[in-house]
């Protein structure tokens, strides 16, 4: 676990130091130099009493007690020295910055677990190995640069790539974004990201903490964690974002449904990112922007002033903010007018609000407390401003810094011309400001931001099922495909409407089983998979001989062993199915049924238990939504019943894990109801 040893060590001992700058041992004890660490400070070289001025012992054995341990040894030295200090030297903390471990060979990974036991066995904390180190406001022990300016108030950031981490905080420093602590996990033997977001959870101080959380993560082995732990923290008014990489198609695994084919280990980190409240990142300057814009107070709706002296990037954010969904609302009216007489001959204040190169910084002035004072209908201000080279505008920076600390509404500056004014900026941000320098990626960064989801319940309220009833089904069911009649009975205690249906295989037994459901009927084949594709649907059968003449056909179809008959429904076609996903538990997912599901992929997906409110979401962030809203005349789909059917499936997977994929498709949505008429399910004990 994480400990006050880690994070604020009174002594550190760099096992490995050197006086050459340009090799890691070398380099993390310059840096730890360079950032004045208040505490005592030993070096291991079996070669030098003294090390960059720093009194250096030839052997561990002979180091006094010291608190914190950053190792730049090779690998097979670590146990070893590992061992002295954590049994002899009262050592706690553990920073192994050498490679060389699991990620390279077994007898690596073998030395990384007798190191973690080592660890374990005293209660320490182990950062690494392989890692470029932590960084905390208290010291820099990492070997990298630059090292971003340390504030209490900054960014916490966990990497599980050191390399990735270095270049997400440059980026972030060019921005202006400061840090408060940087994790690199590297290996993450015993602390990873879940861990690092578990403590920043659990140490939380309103007064103290910092409320932006950044991470970096390439695999994510406790699903649990991570989402208790994250929607916690943004519950308690912090805002987290994050790079999931990793996640192509290609490494989907390939199943027999419709849901297996669109469910992949990417579509179940996109669903626990959206149930934590997660902004997810696409990549290292994303991240940064994102970071950036939440530096700045909380967006409280989608309107946009958008403030220029420029009118192509003005035209360039509009267009990102309008294609995001958010608004650039029309400015008119007495208010509007006003403002425009401030303002030069030639200036716009429809909004864009263009005043011109030749503004000033007055102008400016007047923009600002106009968008704030004037128009109820602006909720936030992105002000873009460079120069057109004609004379120094640092009236103009100066203007905007102090406006964005006084104003209620959040501005956000957009600084495209880095080079004419860099004086300038350079100026703004050693003033404690953050910047954009480009507005399409800050335009796309805010509508991700705005768009994301707040984090479901801890403890959503779920429809109640019968769980006696599925569990006997369930624990009477070999693997495989479920038979008619056990969906039934699974559909049924789970609450979930079906229609009236029935199976069988010979010809006197089909035709009693239509007189008892009624006409007008659907006819399906029951045993292959894909049943349209070999002629074995049948609908708007309204007679018995037809019901005769098509079972005499199906029944010749391969693989064909009965034929079901269910009522013949009206209303548009919907989809839900739930998958199994390692270590995430079941996605459930939900869209437009049909053919529709494979020809538009257009589904959302959330992890098991889902509640109403939650599927609703899902349901409204469907490309198709407006098709299950009713468009030109077509009669809605009842949006309750439907997200009603998906919590009620995401219920019963959970009290039925062994499901390891489900189909509904289609269910039959209409105002009145929403009915499922074919399903699929398999279990996987």
């Amino acid at each position: 676990m994480i400990n006050r040893q880690l994070l604020n060590p009174a002594s550190i001992v760099v096992v490995g130091g050197s006086d050459d700058i340009q090799k890691p041992g070398g380099k993390v004890l310059k840096n730890l130099l360079d950032g004045c660490f208040a505490g005592s400070l030993y070096v291991v070289n079996p070669k030098l009493d003294e090390v960059q001025g720093v009194r250096s012992f030839r052997d561990v054995k002979d180091v006094p007690e010291t608190e914190c341990a950053i190792l730049a040894i090779a690998a097979k030295y670590c146990p070893a020295a590992v061992e002295v200090l954590a049994k002899e030297k009262n050592t706690r903390a553990f920073i192994i910055l050498s490679a060389g471990f699991s990620e390279e060979n077994a007898e690596g990974k073998a030395l990384e677990k007798q190191i973690t036991e080592i660890v374990d066995s005293v209660g320490g904390a182990l950062i690494g190995p392989n890692c470029i180190g932590v960084l905390t406001v208290n010291y820099n022990g990492v070997f990298t640069t630059p090292i971003p300016k340390l504030d209490p108030a900054g960014v916490d950031f966990v990497s599980g790539s050191g390399a990735t981490a270095l270049f997400i905080m440059d980026a972030g420093m060019q921005k202006g974004v400061k840090f408060s602590s940087v994790f690199s996990v590297g290996n993450s033997a015993q602390l990873g990201v879940e861990e690092v977001l578990e403590y920043w959870d659990k140490s939380f101080d309103p007064a103290t903490s910092s409320r932006i959380k950044l991470m970096y993560v390439e695999s994510i082995d406790k699903p649990d964690k991570l989402l208790k732990h994250a929607s916690s923290l943004i519950r308690k008014g912090c805002r987290i974002a994050a790079i999931k990489s990793g996640g192509s198609v290609a490494g989907s695994r390939a199943a027999s449904s419709h849901t297996g084919a669109l469910a992949s280990s990417d579509v179940a980190v996109d669903a626990l990112f959206r149930k934590a409240g997660i902004v997810r990142c696409n990549g290292r300057d994303e991240l940064a922007t994102v970071a950036a814009i939440f530096s700045y107070p909380e967006l409280k709706g989608k309107n946009i002033a958008v403030v220029t002296h420029a009118g192509g990037p003005a035209v360039m954010l509009t267009d990102a903010l309008s294609n995001g969904g958010m608004e650039v609302p029309h400015l008119e009216g007495p208010k509007a007018q006003a403002l425009l007489e401030k303002l030069f001959n030639g200036s716009s204040v429809g909004n864009p609000i263009d005043f011109l190169a030749t503004g000033t910084a007055e102008q400016l002035g007047f923009i600002l407390d106009a968008c704030n004072r004037d128009f109820d209908d602006i909720d936030g201000i992105a002000v873009i401003f460079g120069s057109p080279g004609l004379f120094p505008v640092f009236d103009v920076y100066e203007v905007l810094r102090e406006k964005i600390a006084e104003s209620p509404k959040p501005i956000f500056p957009i600084f495209p011309s880095s080079m004419v004014v860099k004086a300038e900026i350079d100026e703004f941000v050693k003033k404690g400001g953050v910047y954009f320098p480009y507005e399409v990626n800050f335009g796309n960064a805010l509508c991700k931001i705005y768009h994301t989801p707040v984090p479901q319940p801890a403890a959503p309220e779920l429809p109640a099922v019968d769980k006696e009833r599925i569990r006997a089904v369930i624990d009477r069911a070999d693997n495989g495909y479920l038979a008619p009649e056990q969906i039934h009975e699974l559909l049924d205690a789970a609450g979930i409407a079906r229609a009236r249906e029935g199976v069988a295989d010979t010809e006197e037994k089909i035709v009693a089983l239509a007189r008892k459901i009624g006409f007008p009927l659907v006819m399906k084949v029951v045993g292959p998979v894909h049943k349209s594709d070999v002629g074995g649907v049948t609908l708007n059968v309204s007679d018995e001989e037809t019901v005769r003449c098509e079972f005499r056909r199906m029944m010749k179809i391969k693989d064909t062993h009965a034929v079901m008959l269910a009522q013949q429904l009206n209303g548009t076609e919907v989809f839900i199915g739930a998958k199994r996903e390692d270590k995430f538990g079941h996605m459930v997912l939900c869209g437009l049924g049909g053919i529709f599901i494979e020809v538009l992929k257009d589904v959302k997906a959330g992890l098991a238990p889902i509640a109403v409110a939650e599927a609703l979401d899902m349901i409204h962030g469907l490309k198709s939504y407006k098709i299950i809203r009713g468009v030109r005349g077509q009669e809605p789909v009842n949006e309750q019943q439907f997200a009603e059917a998906v919590a009620r499936v995401s219920v019963l997977v959970k009290v039925a894990p062994e499901i390891f994929e489900m189909d509904l498709n289609p269910l039959l949505g209409n105002k009145e109801q929403v009915v499922a008429v074919d399903a699929r399910i398999r279990i996987e004990k």
